[in-house]
């Protein structure tokens, strides 16, 4: 089985404000570009919801990379869910941001092998820049 490769990203015009969010996937060469927006979002759950869209749209026995510039997520993800899924998905400090998203994403990486990558962004990779191209124009959209 080949290994799919992710790259996803999130933008927001204000934070709140109208945002999109991209994700291309690339299964063996065959691409797939997936994007969307909301009109009152922030930029967290555009980074959220690129992923999540993402994995989505996998087949469920895939062997994936996720490559995204978003640390929040990426921390989120590999980090910080464990102990939120375990205090009744709450913050030592309180309220958790986002929860319906976290809670998706955990149902969405449960039983895959998902290794998660961040890189820089607008460092000069071209496929975090495609998807960060994608996510500004679904943006507009919503403006």
């Amino acid at each position: 089985m080949s290994k799919v490769i992710v790259y996803t990203d999130g933008a927001c015009y204000g934070n709140p404000g109208p945002g999109g969010w991209a994700a291309l996937i690339n299964n063996d060469g065959a691409e797939r570009m997936f994007s969307g927006g909301n009109h009152e979002t922030t930029n967290n759950r555009m980074e959220l919801t690129a992923a999540l869209k993402a994995l989505q749209n996998l087949p469920d026995a895939e062997s994936v990379a996720v490559y995204t510039d978003s640390e929040y997520l990426k921390l989120g993800i590999t980090e910080w869910l464990p102990a939120w899924r375990e205090n009744n998905w709450k913050r030592k400090g309180g309220k958790l941001a986002n929860k319906d998203l976290w809670q998706l994403l955990d149902k969405a990486v449960t039983g895959r092998k998902i290794e998660w990558h961040w890189l820089k962004g607008h460092a000069g990779n071209p496929q975090n820049e495609r998807v960060d191209r994608m996510a500004r124009i679904a943006l507009r959209k919503y403006m």
